[in-house]
């Protein structure tokens, strides 16, 4: 005799709509925050509904862009960020919230 299955994981959390669209986003950033920015709002503009920012590895690590130990790595996996300045030029035109 088998037991009984246990309930969807979904019925564990009765206050999220079964009805409600999911989020489509890409995981997406390169060479600077003015082309990142550009690649954001064309995936928008194409239906895209959220953004998953990939920050390069001096970015993710605290390193400014002209670091010597960020030689090489600047912008080659994601965005660079060195100051609040590029956070304005990543979502320049994008409405956040």
């Amino acid at each position: 005799m088998t037991q009984q299955a246990e309930r969807p994981v979904a019925e564990q959390f009765p206050d999220r709509s079964r009805g409600a669209p999911w989020v489509m986003r890409t995981y997406a950033g390169h060479s600077s925050p003015a082309e990142s920015n550009r690649l954001y709002r064309t995936n928008l503009a194409k239906g895209q509904t959220g953004l998953s920012v990939a920050f390069d590895l001096p970015t993710q690590t605290g390193y400014d862009a002209d670091h010597e130990l960020a030689r090489g790595e600047v912008g080659k996996v994601g965005v660079p960020i060195s100051h609040v300045g590029d956070m304005r030029a990543l979502f320049d035109g994008i409405p956040l919230g």
